[in-house]
């Protein structure tokens, strides 16, 4: 009888442990953190990031994304928070349904749900605005989400998201471990 209750209670300690390591890998972590030192050069490297944006998309990003994407730089450095959604802190969804629901675009709470809302598309199609989708925790199931800032002259993706680690920043595909994790993109606008 003894063994039997040994055996349950270390089946709870070790499922509660692996839901309590899911949560905690769910919306990954970065190196690179893209953060300005005071508002004021904030400000400015926003604008000239929506002023590199129009010109590198000859002016065809919308104005809906321009605002997503402004409002989006507006939360860089707000901490990481399970289940958050507001600047006091975000997790990965929580960031994205804000900033979208700010503008008017309704998104599904959940990273998972997200990435079947909208279209899918190639990695070679993505523009600023797209959401991209990871497994942060291995496998093919959709643990993290993070919006396309911007796509430098070389293909060079960088999104921003919010990461257990740093917050929210932007992060490159090219780094090794968001490479490894992606799974797909979705366009919802």
């Amino acid at each position: 009888m003894r063994t039997k209750f040994y055996q349950y209670t270390f089946c709870l300690k070790f499922v509660a442990l692996l839901v309590i390591s899911t949560i905690i890998i769910s919306c990954g972590s970065s190196k690179n953190v893209v953060k300005s030192k005071n508002s004021t050069s904030k400000s400015v490297s926003k604008t000239e990031n929506l002023r590199k944006l129009d010109s590198k998309f000859d002016g065809k990003i919308s104005g809906s994304v321009k605002s997503i994407l402004k409002d989006a730089e507006g939360y860089l450095g707000s901490p990481y928070k399970f289940g958050g959604n507001s600047s006091s802190g975000f997790d990965c969804s929580g960031l994205t349904t804000k900033v979208f629901d700010e503008n008017g675009f309704k998104l599904p709470r959940r990273s998972s749900e997200q990435a079947n809302t909208g279209k899918n598309i190639d990695i070679e199609e993505v523009k600023p605005g797209d959401l991209l989708f990871f497994a942060t925790a291995g496998g093919s199931k959709v643990s993290h989400v993070g919006i396309v800032h911007t796509i430098e002259n070389d293909g060079e993706i960088k999104f921003i998201h919010a990461s257990t680690s740093k917050g929210v920043i932007i992060s490159s595909l090219n780094e090794k471990y968001w490479n490894k994790a992606y799974l797909h993109a979705q366009r919802v606008l």
